[in-house]
């Protein structure tokens, strides 16, 4: 009997362990911790509640997990996946929608935004900058980010820095 109820208590852990990743995938993001990367740690499943109407059990989940949020003066290095005439989008991680203004490209001018030494912000180049601000925005459950050239140390990174 004991491993009978065993077996049954495992597989109710395995069945919220995958309603809690389910869950936590289609969250998404939150305004305060940012984009959920991944579950790092279960800590605890509490005893289950009976939902009156639904007859539903919720079972309160007390887990870590891994985030990733932009925050204002940090520094991050982004793949540039559209060029405009008037800047440039790039990626960093979660964050799709990150924008630089061509007005943030000191010395860059557009025709692939190139500067007198040759350095090209192109498509697919990773761009090391500084976040000048973020926005959230609820109804995507996304940041956006924009982010600035103008500091030391900034601007196209060459794939050799990768390396060593």
């Amino acid at each position: 009997m004991a491993e009978c109820l065993d077996a049954k208590g495992l597989m109710l852990q395995r069945q919220i362990i995958i309603r809690l990743l389910e869950a936590f995938s289609s969250k998404k993001a939150t305004q305060e911790l940012g984009y959920f990367l991944a579950v790092t740690t279960l800590e605890n499943i509490r005893e289950g509640k009976v939902r009156q109407h639904t007859g539903d059990v919720l079972f309160p989940v007390v887990f870590s997990c891994l985030t990733f949020k932009l925050y204002r003066g940090e520094i991050l290095n982004g793949v540039v996946h559209k060029v405009l005439k008037h800047g440039v989008f790039l990626r960093c991680g979660p964050v799709e929608n990150i924008y630089m203004s061509c007005q943030k490209m000191p010395d860059y001018r557009y025709v692939l935004f190139i500067n007198e030494k040759m350095s090209k912000i192109e498509k697919d180049v990773v761009v090391r900058c500084i976040v000048m601000g973020t926005k959230w925005i609820e109804a995507e459950l996304e940041f956006q980010a924009l982010v600035s050239l103008e500091g030391d140390y900034l601007g196209p990174v060459s794939d050799e820095a990768f390396l060593h």
